[in-house]
């Protein structure tokens, strides 16, 4: 008898009290319907339009130098003058050698003329005639050669002021004053300009999103933009204007490039850019943070929170994702509250509260914390 009062003690204790489940922290988002662009995002080269290397088209002296390291330079602006000496010396002799080969010539047009009549006349042999018209031909062919010098001499002159070809940057100077430079010497340069306003982005895509971005060039609907990676400066005014002819069988990707206006000089000739390529939108489709969903067996799936705070499991057919947002073509509806953290610690019909779990990330959808109701 004693040994059966302990359990009929237990049997009264317990027979009409039931344990309330606890209920789950969770983290949750609502879901959206959006635009959501099509990118295709790559690593890309900031290139100058245009880079030249300033070198001499003369043999001479630097006699002074305009630029400093760094100007910003404008088209036709003087960088540097050479000793105008020794041309301006050579321009004079050509001068008065263009003089005295039209002296000649005019001599020689005059003589011809005389002795013309005098042929006519038959008063001079024909060798002698035939001399005096092959002296004022040739003469007049000296004169063209003279004016041919004498255009070559003032070239080389004007060669002496070394200029600007296009508006860009210069780089660092490597020549100064006194310094001996040689025509087109390949070892030796002046200085460099880059162009930095418009400027170019180089990149390389996949083969297979080149349909897509030769269509979007042809209805005019590719756009691209960039995010420099040390800065995070961004620029969305890009424009794709070159498609590289073939495709690397080596890497299986082609080489694109994007033109931006860049005024403000952000972008820099060498640094490497974040790119996308923008092809196309997907318009009111339903939106969640991919943290919502979750891979099963099943497919994708991920829990949704009714208006009771239970969570129902749902299977979604996810389109793609965009960075941390996934897109949905079924399972979901706009405005429904997807759970974003916690999932781990919830089976079907389990009770949430809504908390921002230690060490979990904010939602990246439009997140919706609700005030905790009482049970």
């Amino acid at each position: 008898m004693l040994a059966l009062l302990p359990a009929a003690g237990c049997s009264r204790g317990g027979s009409n009290q039931s344990i309330a489940a606890p209920t789950v922290p969770v983290q949750v988002a609502k879901a959206v319907r959006a635009d959501v662009p099509r990118r295709i995002e790559s690593i890309g080269n900031v290139q100058a339009l245009r880079s030249v290397t300033v070198k001499s088209q003369v043999d001479g002296i630097i006699a002074q130098v305009h630029l400093k390291e760094g100007d910003d330079l404008q088209a036709g602006d003087l960088l540097v003058t050479l000793d105008r000496r020794p041309f301006a010396n050579a321009v004079q002799q050509a001068r008065a050698a263009l003089a005295t080969a039209h002296a000649q010539a005019e001599q020689a047009a005059v003589d011809a003329d005389r002795y013309s009549h005098l042929d006519q006349q038959s008063a001079i042999s024909k060798e002698a005639y035939a001399q005096y018209m092959t002296r004022a031909q040739t003469t007049r062919a000296d004169v063209q050669a003279k004016e041919a010098a004498l255009a070559n001499a003032e070239l080389q002159l004007g060669y002496t002021e070394i200029r600007a070809p296009f508006a860009g940057r210069a780089g660092q100077l490597l020549l100064h004053e006194g310094a001996l430079v040689k025509a087109n010497d390949a070892n030796t340069s002046i200085a460099t300009i880059n162009q930095l306003s418009p400027i170019a982005v180089a990149y390389t895509v996949p083969e297979n999103a080149l349909g897509a971005i030769r269509a979007a060039l042809t209805s005019e609907r590719a756009t691209v933009s960039v995010t420099e990676r040390a800065t995070g400066t961004v620029r969305t005014d890009g424009r794709l204007g070159f498609i590289d002819n073939t495709v690397d069988p080596a890497t299986g990707t082609i080489m694109l490039k994007a033109f931006f206006e860049n005024a403000d000089h952000a972008l820099w000739p060498g640094q490497f850019v974040h790119v996308k390529t923008q092809v196309d939108i997907d318009r009111g489709v339903v939106v969640v943070p991919t943290t919502a969903v979750q891979t099963s067996q099943s497919g994708s799936t991920l829990y949704v929170v009714k208006a009771d705070k239970t969570v129902e499991l749902r299977n979604v057919q996810v389109a793609r994702t965009d960075g941390d947002r996934s897109l949905l073509t079924a399972g979901v509806e706009d405005g429904e509250t997807v759970v974003t953290d916690g999932q781990l610690r919830l089976l079907p019909g389990a009770k949430v509260e809504f908390t921002t779990l230690t060490g979990a990330a904010a939602a990246p959808v439009k997140t919706a914390p609700v005030a905790d109701e009482e049970d």
